[in-house]
């Protein structure tokens, strides 16, 4: 596999972006033809306070619909770039459902995504027979039955640790389904409304959704909660009506160890990608 570049050419510097944005009417993060994207959006704005063509790198690629409080990019651009203001100019450019919340070169071997030590979602349900109030419409998925957030908690910490998730990913090429579940727990807030936080290094596509569905389903007492660890041991993947709606999920935070440890965790990447490679 082609290794990604883990820092900039001669003439160019990288610049480290933190953002949040409604995705709402995105078509996800990564580019695609003739949809409105969120890479796509801000690469566009960047091309123009740069005068150049640019790449940016992101943290976590979020699916159409999912938002983000807090999402890192990286970009190299060349040197002689002005970028003083650098986040308001750019807000300047941009529609209001993105904003850039910092911009400031990067430190040497920082890197967006392999760099990154965790990766956080909220998400977030109206449950039993409430109508949603027009603010929370965009955030929030809504469920017609009562959850009990003491049942979904005790299947929720049944998955904590590392595991094969193969059960709660959407099937995709390639890349291994292990992945260490840090955090997965649920409350209520001010308002009532339902609140999971996961937390994880990385997620495969669709996990998050995945697993939210089958903690609703133990909330709402259809399965008990030792059915969400059967589900994982035995591999059988659950149905595609478990999986939540992507406006109920936001990424709201992105973690990065100290920069004496970005070198370490890039090459630990790298061989973590080579070795499935090699098993694939």
């Amino acid at each position: 596999m082609k290794e990604p570049t883990l820092n900039p050419e001669s003439g160019f510097l990288r610049l480290r972006v933190d953002l949040s944005y409604d995705g709402t009417n995105f078509a996800g993060w990564a580019k695609q033809p003739d949809q409105r994207t969120l890479q796509a959006e801000v690469e566009k704005a960047l091309s123009v306070l740069t005068q150049s063509e640019v790449n940016t790198i992101v943290a976590g690629r979020t699916d159409a619909g999912v938002h983000a409080e807090h999402q890192v990019i990286h970009v190299d651009i060349p040197e002689k770039t002005d970028i003083s203001n650098f986040a308001f100019r750019l807000n300047q450019l941009l529609d209001e459902d993105i904003r850039i919340k910092s911009a400031a070169y990067a430190p040497v071997n920082f890197h967006a995504r392999f760099t990154a030590s965790t990766r956080t979602y909220k998400y977030k349900i109206i449950d039993g027979a409430r109508i949603t109030p027009p603010l929370d419409r965009y955030d929030s998925a809504e469920w017609f039955r009562d959850l009990d957030i003491d049942l979904m908690n005790r299947g929720s910490q049944l998955l904590l640790g590392e595991h094969d998730f193969f059960a709660f990913c959407k099937f995709r090429e390639g890349g291994t389904t292990i992945r260490k579940l840090l955090q997965f727990d649920w409350h209520r807030d001010e308002n009532n409304y339902v609140i999971a936080i996961i937390k994880a290094e990385s997620f495969r596509y669709n996990m998050v959704r995945n697993l939210v569905g089958a903690a609703v389903c133990v909330g709402e007492k259809r399965f008990e909660a030792q059915w969400m660890l059967k589900t994982l041991e035995d591999k059988v993947r659950i149905p595609d009506s478990y999986v939540f709606p992507a406006k109920g999920l936001s990424l709201i935070k992105v973690e990065y160890p100290s920069e004496s440890e970005y070198l370490t965790r890039y090459n630990n990447y790298m061989n973590d990608a080579a070795s499935e490679e090699a098993e694939s």
